[in-house]
């Protein structure tokens, strides 16, 4: 016969897993496109920036983003954009990298 656990313990357990999908779940984030400076979005201009950044969604609850900044800083001898998001469903931060590469001419 085994034994039941209790609520507690339950619960415990229940949050525990929500937490350590929430980090697998960034972690990933952080592979995809934009996710690091290593791998940015290449977008045409400055002025799509905010528009992408907006229509991503969290990838921890897929809820909307709100652009909290827009900052831009060089590195590794290019210059990157940062967009600064906070999501509107469970509030956790995140930074969508951005390259500005304008099309070549044909």
């Amino acid at each position: 016969m085994s034994k039941k656990s209790r609520p507690r313990t339950e619960r415990r357990v229940r949050e525990r897993a929500a937490r350590q999908l929430a980090r697998d779940r960034q972690r990933l984030a952080s592979l995809l496109p934009g996710g690091s400076p290593e791998q940015p979005i290449a977008v045409v201009s400055t002025s799509v920036i905010a528009v992408r950044a907006r229509a991503t969604p969290c990838p921890l609850c897929e809820g909307a983003l709100r652009l909290d900044e827009e900052t831009a800083g060089s590195r590794g001898g290019r210059l990157l954009h940062a967009a600064h998001l906070t999501c509107a469903g469970c509030g956790v931060a995140r930074v969508l990298w951005f390259h500005v590469s304008p099309p070549r001419p044909s």
